[in-house]
């Protein structure tokens, strides 16, 4: 069998046929001349780029049969690369067939050096994509929690994790909610020498503070009205692993003292119990509060604050991890696309504007929802604007003249380098830059194409 990837070129003129087939040796070439054909190639070999002249017979000189076939092969296998041909004036035709799903597209008269740039940056795109989904098939989620992340910002955070994970003490993550502080306290159990023990996370704020006590600490039977049988806390359930305590900021001042106690003597009492309970727990933390404000006020224990936070980790938000929104919509919009069976295929330019330049008060949580929403309602195969439902009033608040300077340059080499596929060259003539320049921007960011 040929190991190369596989080409298949729709087109209904022999000539164009035998041209673009000596052109193409490096791939498996596979010809077809009309809509049945097509399909019946795009069946039996998979290929991952189509070239797909729009003037197919029966109506060689219009575009539906061509837009008829740019449908079923969309529909047939969503992740196929699909270059289409726009002759003199067809230009209006190229970019409806983009809208529609499109990869890109190719002028008549044929430049085969231009096509051949453009075929072979498509198969390039198509086997990233792929690994991409493999990956994430097969991923075990050992790493950071699975964390999703291309941002300078965001890597140096999993990098510190990945250098205290080893270390057994207790680590507080700081952060605003929805940033990810549980997947990053899974990322430190994960990468720790206690992965093969139990990770147990618990709410806080989430549950009412009469029962808080039992959920962390349990009970002994008849301990209080309804405790019919002995309970593990959640302390004990995760005994040998990690016990993240998220919110940790709502918990009231009595229970602070209990827990202080079990960190400095690792032992604890369950409800209605006399007996010390040794436990191997350790302890991650998180919350969205101010806790030196809360430890100033005398709502939070100093010497409990200091016990959880022998290592504090801040976690920034979505708008100030450069190329993340961008990156997070894909990964959201393949995600419920796949799962509602949704045609949508991908961003429309406005859209791609609107994430990149959006503020994401609500983090990741709110970058989920909203392109959940998004894959419900578009209407074509381009999730818009309209779709993610984004005005004015979420945009960035403005910052000092520096910190707005570096912020636009990281975004816009972001975009460009999402643009060009990490090709260098090609994201400085998006820029409008030299490649040493861009070489010295990124080395100075500490962008990592």
């Amino acid at each position: 069998m040929s190991a190369k990837p596989k080409l298949l070129i729709v087109e209904d003129d022999a000539g164009l046929q035998r041209q673009l087939r000596w052109a193409y040796e490096d791939y498996e070439v596979v010809v077809a001349g009309d809509r049945a054909s097509a399909l019946d190639a795009l069946r039996a070999d998979e290929p991952a780029v189509v070239t797909l002249d729009l003037g197919l017979p029966p109506d060689p000189d219009g575009t539906t049969e061509g837009f008829a076939t740019l449908a079923e092969i969309l529909r047939l296998k969503p992740d196929t690369k699909v270059i289409v041909a726009s002759g003199h004036g067809a230009r209006d035709s190229a970019l409806k067939a983009i809208a529609e799903g499109a990869w890109d597209f190719y002028a008549k008269p044929i430049d085969i050096d231009q096509l051949g740039l453009i075929v072979a940056r498509a198969f390039h795109v198509h086997a990233l994509e792929a690994e991409n989904r493999r990956l994430a098939e097969h991923s075990t989620g050992t790493v950071l929690g699975g964390m999703i992340t291309a941002a300078p910002e965001m890597l140096r955070v999993t990098r510190t994790i990945e250098r205290v994970a080893h270390a057994d003490v207790s680590v507080m993550l700081l952060g605003a909610s929805g940033t990810g502080k549980e997947l990053l306290a899974r990322g430190v159990h994960d990468s720790s020498p206690r992965a093969k023990g139990t990770f147990v996370a618990i709410n806080c704020a989430a549950i009412p503070e009469t029962l808080l006590e039992s959920e962390l600490f349990g009970h002994e039977k008849g301990a209080f009205t309804g405790a019919v049988k002995m309970t593990e806390g959640k302390i004990e359930q995760a005994a040998g692993g990690t016990l993240f305590l998220d919110e940790v900021g709502d918990i009231p001042l009595p229970l602070q003292v209990k827990l202080l106690r079990f960190l400095q003597e690792r032992t604890i009492e369950r409800i209605g119990g006399r007996k010390a309970i040794a436990v191997d727990t350790r302890i991650v933390c998180a919350t969205h509060q101010d806790l030196d404000a809360m430890v100033a006020s005398g709502a939070f224990r100093e010497d409990l604050y200091y016990r959880l936070a022998e290592i504090v980790v801040r976690i920034p938000s979505l708008a100030e991890r450069s190329g993340d929104p961008g990156l997070l919509a894909q990964h959201f919009l393949r995600k419920y696309a796949k799962a509602m069976n949704s045609a949508v295929t991908g961003l429309s330019p406005d859209a791609r504007d609107a994430i990149e330049t959006w503020g994401w008060p609500g983090n990741v949580r709110e970058m989920e929802n909203r392109m959940k929403r998004a894959v419900i309602m578009a209407e074509g195969k381009l999730v818009t604007a309209a779709d993610l439902d984004l005005t004015g009033d979420g945009e960035r608040e403005p910052l000092n003249l520096r910190t707005i300077r570096e912020q636009a340059d990281r975004r816009a080499i972001g975009n460009a380098l999402a643009r060009a596929d990490g090709n260098i060259s090609n994201t400085a003539k998006l820029l409008g830059v030299s490649r040493p320049t861009l070489y010295d921007l990124l080395k100075g960011y500490d962008i990592h194409a």
